[in-house]
C-alpha cells in the first residue's frame, strides 16, 4: 500500500523566495489552463486535450515576454500542475455520472495566491534526493534543510512540498510500503464514538475526550480579537493572522498525535474493530457542531481502516440507523429514543445499562453478525427512503413507523443478538471469576 511520510522543512530566506515563485508559477500555469477548458466548453469546443495544454500553455509560453519567467522553475512543476487539473475534472465528471460514489464533487476553480495552503508536487524523474546531513536537494532550489525523524521505507515516488497558513514549511513523500501484518489475537471489540468520552470500548475501556480545541478557545479568541484591531491590508494584520494560524495549527496537530496514539493501540491489541458509519456533515449542522469538529471523528476512522489494511486486521462499519443507544445488548429489545441526557437506563428484562457501553457492545455484536452470519437474517431495519420534511441526520429524524417495518426483523434481531450477548456475558463471567 502507498503512505506518505511528512517531515518539517526550514527554508532560508533565499529558499522561501524561490519556493514562492514556484507556488506562483505552478498557479499561473494551473488557472490558463482552466481558463481554455471553460472557453473551449464556453464556445461548444470540445475540452483540449493534456498534450496541447502542455505544448501551448508552457512551451509555447516560455517563449514570449510575458511568461518567459516560466523558466526560472523546474517543468515538472508545470506538468503537475496541469495533472491537478486533469484529475480534478476527472474527479467532477465521475461524480457526475455516478462513477464515483460519496459527496458530489464541483468542477476546478481557479487557485489564488492569497489561499491558505500552497503546494507543488515533483515526480522522481524531477532529480529530487535526499543528502547527507540532513539536507533535501530540490531542482533550482537548492538544498534545504530537512528534519527527517524517520528512514524512508522504499524510495519515494513522488515528494509535495507544502506551506501551510501559519507559515511552516513540509515535504510530503509517496512510497510504497508493505503490509506489516501483526500477530493474530483473538479480542474484537465495539467502538461507540462520543462528546462525553471520546470513545467507549466493548470490552470497559473508556478513552477520555480532551477537548483541544475547548481548551485553547480563550487564545484562539484573543488572537482574533487582535486580528479585528489591525488596518486591512497592514503588516500588521498579517502578523496577526499568522498567530491566530499557528495556534489553530498546533491544536490539529495534538489532536492528529492524540489520534495516532488511540488508533494505533486499538488496531495492535484487537483483531477487529467496529464501528458506526456516523454522518459527521449532518451532526456539524446541529449545535454541537463545535465539539463534533473538536473531536474529528472522521479522521480518527480513516486511521483505523487504514491502519487495519496495513497491519492485517477487520475494520468494518455499522449502518448509522443501527438502534445501537436504544437496544438492550441482553435480551435485544429495542426501547424508546432516549436523550443525550440519560446516561444510563434500566431494561425490563432487569438490567441496568451504561448508555455507551451498551451501544458499544451492540456494535460489537452487530459487526460480528455481518461479517460472520452466513444464514442471511436481517439484523437492522431495511433501508427505507427519507421523509419530505427531513434533513441531515439530527436525532429524531427518522420516522418511528420505519423501526420495525416487518414483525419477522424484530424476532431476527432478538434472536441474533439475544445469542450473541449471553456468549458475551459468559465470556466476561468467566473471565471475571478467573
Amino acid at each position: 500500500m502507498q503512505l506518505r511520510y511528512k517531515f518539517r522543512l526550514y527554508p532560508t530566506p533565499g529558499q522561501q523566495l524561490a519556493l514562492a515563485r514556484a507556488f506562483g508559477c505552478a498557479r499561473v500555469v494551473f488557472n490558463d489552463a482552466l481558463r481554455a477548458r471553460i472557453d473551449a466548453h464556453e464556445a461548444g469546443l470540445p475540452f483540449p486535450t493534456d498534450g496541447q495544454l502542455s505544448r501551448r500553455i508552457i512551451t509555447e509560453a516560455k517563449k514570449t515576454p510575458e511568461r518567459a519567467w516560466l523558466c526560472e522553475v523546474s517543468s515538472v512543476v508545470l506538468q503537475q500542475a496541469l495533472a491537478d487539473l486533469n484529475a480534478g475534472y476527472r474527479n467532477f465528471f465521475a461524480s457526475l455520472n455516478g462513477t464515483r460514489k460519496g459527496r458530489k464533487f464541483a468542477p476546478p476553480r481557479f487557485r489564488s495566491r492569497k489561499d491558505n495552503r500552497q503546494s507543488i508536487r515533483f515526480t522522481r524523474n524531477a532529480g529530487f534526493k535526499i543528502c547527507d546531513g540532513g539536507k533535501l536537494s530540490l531542482p533550482k532550489i537548492g538544498k534545504v534543510e530537512i528534519k527527517l525523524s524517520r528512514e524512508l521505507p522504499t524510495e519515494p515516488s513522488s515528494m509535495t512540498i507544502i506551506k501551510d497558513a501559519s507559515g511552516r514549511y513540509f515535504a510530503s513523500f509517496v512510497v510504497q510500503h508493505a503490509d506489516e501484518r501483526l500477530p493474530e489475537v483473538e479480542s474484537e471489540v465495539g467502538i461507540d464514538l462520543g462528546l462525553t468520552a471520546f470513545a467507549v470500548l466493548s470490552d470497559g475501556t473508556v478513552v477520555e475526550n480532551p477537548r483541544l480545541l475547548r481548551r485553547a478557545e480563550c487564545r484562539i479568541a484573543r488572537a482574533q480579537r487582535e486580528v479585528a484591531r489591525k488596518q486591512k491590508g497592514s503588516n500588521n494584520r498579517r502578523k496577526a493572522v499568522r498567530k491566530v494560524a499557528r495556534l489553530h495549527a498546533r491544536v490539529a496537530d495534538a489532536r492528529r498525535d492524540f489520534h495516532h496514539q488511540t488508533s494505533t493501540s486499538i488496531i495492535r491489541d484487537n483483531q477487529a474493530v467496529y464501528m458506526e458509519n456516523l454522518a459527521v456533515n449532518g451532526l456539524a449542522r446541529t449545535r454541537l457542531a463545535k465539539s463534533v469538529h473538536d473531536a474529528g471523528w472522521s479522521a480518527f476512522a480513516s486511521m483505523l481502516e487504514y491502519k487495519a489494511i496495513r497491519y492485517g486486521r477487520t475494520f468494518h462499519r455499522i449502518d448509522r440507523w443501527f438502534p445501537s443507544t436504544r437496544m438492550c445488548s441482553t435480551c435485544g429489545t429495542v426501547g424508546e429514543r432516549k436523550p443525550l441526557n440519560v446516561r444510563a437506563w434500566t431494561c425490563g428484562c432487569g438490567s441496568v445499562h451504561d448508555r455507551d457501553h451498551n451501544a458499544a457492545k451492540n456494535i460489537l455484536a452487530a459487526g460480528r453478525a455481518e461479517r460472520l452470519n452466513a444464514c442471511g437474517a436481517r439484523v437492522r431495519p431495511a433501508a427505507m427512503s427519507a421523509q419530505r420534511g427531513e434533513a441531515g441526520t439530527h436525532r429524531g429524524s427518522r420516522p418511528a413507523a420505519v423501526e420495525n417495518p416487518d414483525p419477522r426483523v424484530e424476532e431476527d434481531v432478538k434472536t441474533t443478538f439475544s445469542g450473541r450477548a449471553q456468549e458475551e456475558e459468559a465470556g466476561e463471567a468467566s473471565s471475571t471469576l478467573r
